[in-house]
């Protein structure tokens, strides 16, 4: 045991046998750094910038389209069970940020639209069910906007960090064979810039990778209540044509 004590020793004072202090706070990383690694690192901090501005503006478009929905459902199908149209669409257009209400409100504005014409047909159903529909699928970009951008981030960010690495590896063996030195002083500034460029590449990729498979979660089950919705508005469109021809 003494003996494998005493080898570590050496080991130990070979690494540092040249001596010369090695800054390990940010400041000192940074003018350690050449301006290829510099760059590496101005461009992980934008992307790291960029990600969480997605993160930030979808958690509240998310939370907003929750909280209005839930408010909203109860009140559109209150007034539809009451044959309130109009007021079912005023309801709507009070929820902008609801996913449901801008759903809803197409389908209803368009069935509305053939009832106030003529008799309601198969075709003007369908035409409903095309306009539920087409807002659903602008709905669903709409909450997807930034997401690409979000999975793009946290995709790459490991590899440019992967970049400033190699970079960081070359000056350290610049180092070795300018300085004529083995030690570990001779070659503490392009390790640390490999360290600290991988670092922050995995800093800034896992939440943004974390986050996108959330939000693509939270879209998902966005798109199941649209989907329901869709279907029961197109339920309700049906009985009340059949009662309104039944009436005639």
């Amino acid at each position: 045991m003494g003996i494998m004590f005493a080898k570590m020793n050496l080991v130990a004072m070979w690494l540092f046998q040249e001596g010369g202090a090695v800054g390990w706070d940010p400041l000192s990383l940074w003018r350690q750094m050449g301006w290829p690694a510099r760059l590496v690192v101005i461009a992980l901090f934008v992307m790291s910038a960029w990600s969480i501005g997605v993160m930030i503006d979808r958690w509240l478009a998310y939370s907003a389209a929750r909280k209005q929905s839930r408010t909203f459902a109860p009140l559109v199908a209150g007034a539809l069970r009451e044959g309130k149209m109009d007021e079912a669409i005023r309801i709507s257009e009070r929820h902008k940020k609801s996913h449901l209400a801008k759903v809803v409100v197409a389908g209803l504005m368009e069935f509305q639209a053939h009832q106030a014409s003529a008799a309601m047909t198969g075709e003007d159903i369908e035409a409903s069910k095309r306009a539920l529909g087409r807002s659903s699928a602008i709905v669903h970009a709409e909450l997807k906007r930034g997401l690409s951008g979000l999975a793009t981030i946290g995709a790459t960010a490991p590899f440019v960090g992967l970049f400033g690495t190699v970079v960081g590896i070359i000056n350290a063996f610049k180092g070795i064979s300018s300085e004529k030195a083995t030690g570990l002083a001779a070659v503490a500034g392009g390790i640390s810039e490999a360290l600290v460029a991988t670092a922050i590449g995995l800093f800034v990729a896992i939440p943004a990778v974390m986050f996108y498979n959330y939000f693509t979660t939270k879209i998902e089950s966005f798109d199941v209540e649209m989907d329901n919705s869709a279907s029961e508005l197109i339920d309700y469109f049906i009985k009340r044509s059949a009662s309104a021809g039944g009436k005639r």
